[in-house]
């Protein structure tokens, strides 16, 4: 049943990437469109397929699936089904690290911009690893999350004064702030592609790990599973992941907690297929997004990011309230 279902959703996910190099402010018949990719005549029609919407459908297909796993990742090593990948300030330590190349480098190409916000995810998830560890040099959820929120919320008040004090730095930073997938080119997705494939790999060897986690700390130690490894073999896929779409696509918010969420009606709570759904799934409703932003105010675009807080925020509360009545 579960190969069905999965099955099923990489179907979704193809038909999610079709539809995302099909419609745009020209919307392309699908004949057209098949002919075009696969004998290109040049002109108008080819340059917007190859160009423009393969490279960014493929940076969907990374960003959404990255953001899945990392999702599915922090649920699981937190204990807490309300968390996303911006718990470990991850995505505000990239987005401090943007602001720094823009203020100190006059940075203005999201190509470059993605290194700098690697370098600043990476250091981030490191501090709120370090301040979430104990004395035995282990890290339990509860600390996390707590030097998580402490470290975002110490970089966004920085973030926030630098962007008062330059009005430059803030007309440049804004665009990458809104999380869109539009402007980017095939060598953003080049550049990120390494970095998803590690993190996705590390992600997807971490099922029963994570399976372990989600049984208690004594059950899972009686088990043979090192909790320890498991929490910085997933915090390293979580700060890869989450750094490398934040880079390529700004913070995009809710694909990282609703993916986890829906596909648990299909898979059950066993980490390993929640994962390899989350990386399917994640990029559809991803990729449907962005299409949604294009059409509903054409010949403008509404980015993705707006379209997903559009759609997260009302899950979210759902979610919230859906565990308060459980708990009463």
């Amino acid at each position: 049943m579960r190969w069905t279902g999965l099955a099923v959703s990489c179907a979704v996910l193809a038909v999610a990437a079709v539809l995302s190099i099909a419609i745009g402010a020209q919307t392309i018949p699908l004949g057209e469109l098949w002919r075009e990719l696969w004998h290109p005549a040049g002109g108008e029609t080819a340059a917007i397929i190859h160009d423009l919407r393969i490279p960014r459908t493929l940076l969907g297909v990374c960003v959404g699936a990255a953001l899945g796993l990392a999702g599915a990742l922090m649920q699981a090593l937190t204990r807490n089904p309300l968390a996303d990948p911006g718990l470990l300030g991850v995505n505000s330590g990239a987005s401090l690290a943007v602001v720094c190349s823009i203020l100190f480098f006059g940075v203005t190409d999201v190509r470059t911009w993605v290194w700098f916000s690697l370098v600043g995810a990476a250091l981030a998830t490191v501090a709120v690893y370090a301040l979430g560890a104990t004395g035995r040099g282990a890290a339990n959820p509860a600390r996390l999350v707590l030097a998580g929120t402490a470290v975002s919320a110490a970089l966004i008040a920085v973030i926030n004064g630098v962007l008062t004090l330059d009005s430059g730095v803030f007309d440049q930073w804004r665009f990458w702030d809104v999380g869109a997938l539009a402007g980017r080119d095939a060598d953003v997705v080049r550049q990120i592609a390494p970095f998803v494939a590690v993190g996705a790999v590390l992600a997807l060897t971490l099922g029963r790990g994570l399976n372990a986690v989600a049984l208690g700390e004594q059950t899972g130690q009686g088990l043979g599973v090192s909790l320890a490894r498991v929490r910085l073999t997933g915090a390293t896929a979580i700060m890869l992941l989450c750094g490398a779409a934040t880079a390529a696509a700004g913070p995009i918010g809710f694909i990282g907690l609703m993916a986890p969420h829906a596909v648990r009606a299909f898979t059950g709570p066993d980490h390993r297929w929640v994962l390899v759904y989350s990386a399917v799934l994640a990029p559809a409703l991803l990729l449907t997004a962005d299409v949604v932003g294009r059409v509903v105010v054409r010949p403008g675009e509404l980015e993705s990011g707006i379209v997903t807080a559009f759609i997260g925020a009302p899950v979210f509360i759902y979610l919230l309230r859906r565990r308060k009545v459980a708990r009463t």
